[in-house]
């Protein structure tokens, strides 16, 4: 299970946020279902006084880049001067990272204290829900509580704004309670097909659910057919439509090299829309890649249409916001020499993404890939994405979640897709020590698959006195 930095074992309420049921730890989301729905959430908040309606918020969904858009609008946000909220998902390490204010992880004495507020408001719910359905199991769950505790923090730290990242899907997500100042919608691809249906359409439908009445909508989802359904959404609320490709777009130029030393991408970016006329020039990017470019022209927009509202976003928060903003685990450079490289990627989307960033802004002689990935995921399919990529490949498995594959069915995946020479190890430090024995100076070691992944290769490199 995903640990609870800063908190003991023992400790009275991590052991209550523990025993909740968690959907990020199944495959078995019972999304659209009675037990998945807003009702709870809302009744929820009410006990605890409503803290969404003291806040203004920025509402990010979308397949894939919600958490990076996310981070450089709260970026932006702190460069102009506001007090800034940002609620992501799932966390890397310690669940405090989901609960920032001002870029700052929230500290775990205050995590505590705000668990020991919501616990008796939880165990009424519980109780309640036990007498009208014994079999319902129907008491608030983990990500609802941590979305309340979330909203209860920065109402009493008195942000400015709060940027809240939708954690699935969008319609029936526990954030979805809230009245923005825009809802924001990234991108559409596959992934959770499980929950949210097999088509982009159908996807999108549930995205799309996050647009509010009359509340302005960032979009930047390109393909035709799920952005006539984003479209189709704004039209029925009577929003203002803001679209990457139509309103708003941008240019980019990678960095390279950078195996030798770190160098941050530029963008050129417009918009013309709504009375809206702004053109910025070479525009420094600390994430990389197009992709990331393109999350950002999504966050410039949304900074822009807040200016249209009146919040003062002077040009240059935008150049600080996107040139200081920092999101782990997004090809993310942890060291050279070898160059080792962490990224999240765990859909087909994200890993198309990752390979592109890897062939323009990466020179290495030799290419070493750890893999580990989700029940739900295409293994198949990002396997045959990377693999062609890579000289040889760890196969591993995470252990703080229980839908990891094993890594002996990876290898049978790969077998069968790739000629890469193929290692296979039972868990992350394992893997890690193998990497280093394998890589030379002269290696890239690019370690992805899954978020959960991310966080245990991040934890082994620190515990073998990596940086």
């Amino acid at each position: 299970m995903q640990r609870l930095a800063g908190q003991v074992e023992s400790d009275p309420a991590i052991a209550f946020l523990r025993s909740r049921i968690d959907y990020e730890r199944t495959s078995m989301v019972p999304y659209g279902r009675r037990d998945f729905h807003l009702d709870r959430m809302r009744l929820l908040l009410s006990r605890l006084g409503n803290p969404q309606e003291a806040l203004a918020i920025v509402h990010v969904a979308g397949t894939k880049g919600k958490g990076s858009t996310a981070a450089t609008i709260a970026s932006i946000l702190r460069a102009a001067g506001f007090r800034t909220g940002l609620y992501s998902s799932p966390h890397l390490d310690r669940v405090e990272e989901r609960l920032a204010v001002d870029g700052a992880l929230c500290p775990p004495d205050e995590l505590r204290k705000l668990v020991e507020r919501i616990q008796p408001v939880v165990a009424v719910m519980d109780a309640a829900a036990a007498d009208d359905d014994p079999a319902s199991g129907g008491g608030p769950t983990y990500f609802e509580i941590i979305t309340a505790l979330a909203l209860l923090r920065f109402a009493e730290c008195r942000v400015d704004v709060a940027v809240l990242e939708v954690g699935l899907g969008g319609r029936l997500d526990s954030t979805n309670v809230c009245e923005p100042l825009v809802s924001v919608i990234t991108s559409i691809s596959f992934d959770h097909m499980q929950q949210l249906g097999n088509t982009l359409s159908a996807i999108a439908g549930e995205k799309a659910g996050i647009i509010k009445r009359g509340r302005p909508v960032v979009s930047g989802v390109l393909q035709d057919e799920p952005r006539e359904v984003v479209a189709a959404r704004a039209r029925e609320q009577g929003c203002m439509l803001i679209q990457l490709g139509r309103e708003f777009d941008f240019a980019y130029r990678p960095p390279r090299r950078l195996e030798i030393g770190p160098a941050q991408g530029r963008m050129d970016f417009w918009q013309r829309s709504a009375g809206v006329d702004v053109e910025w020039k070479d525009l420094a990017l600390n994430l990389l890649g197009a992709h990331q470019a393109s999350n950002a022209a999504v966050g410039i927009a949304v900074a822009t249409e807040l200016v249209r509202q009146g919040w003062k976003i002077p040009p240059a928060a935008i150049r600080q916001g996107l040139a200081e903003v920092c999101w782990p685990a997004r090809v993310e450079v942890l060291r050279r020499r070898p160059t080792v490289v962490l990224d999240a990627a765990h859909n087909l989307a994200s890993v198309e993404a990752l390979v592109r960033v890897l062939d323009e802004s990466f020179a290495n002689s030799a290419r070493l890939l750890v893999f580990a990935t989700t029940r739900d995921k295409d293994a198949r399919g990002m396997l045959q994405l990377l693999l062609p990529k890579f000289d040889e490949v760890i196969l591993t498995r995470y252990w703080n979640n229980p839908r990891s594959v094993p890594p002996e069915e990876l290898d049978e995946i790969a077998a069968a897709s790739s000629a890469s020479v193929r290692h296979v190890c039972q868990d992350a430090p394992t893997a890690w020590s193998l990497a280093s024995r394998i890589a030379t100076p002269e290696h890239l070691v690019c370690i992805t698959g899954s978020f959960f992944i991310a966080a245990e290769m991040r934890a082994a490199m620190q515990q073998s006195g990596e940086s």
